[in-house]
């Protein structure tokens, strides 16, 4: 995606890249949530360095 997250996070837990950026698609959609869930992971990615 735009700010790398589901790439950080795949090698972080050894998923597929595609999954996750699928998990995301599918949060924001049917729960809404997977914005802002995607937003305090790009948080955590970017302190955490």
């Amino acid at each position: 995606m735009i700010l790398g997250v589901s790439e950080w996070l795949s090698q972080k837990l050894g998923w597929n890249v595609t999954g996750i950026r699928i998990a995301f698609v599918v949060g924001v959609l049917v729960f809404g949530v997977g914005l802002g869930l995607y937003l305090i992971l790009w948080l955590v990615k970017m302190f955490s360095n």
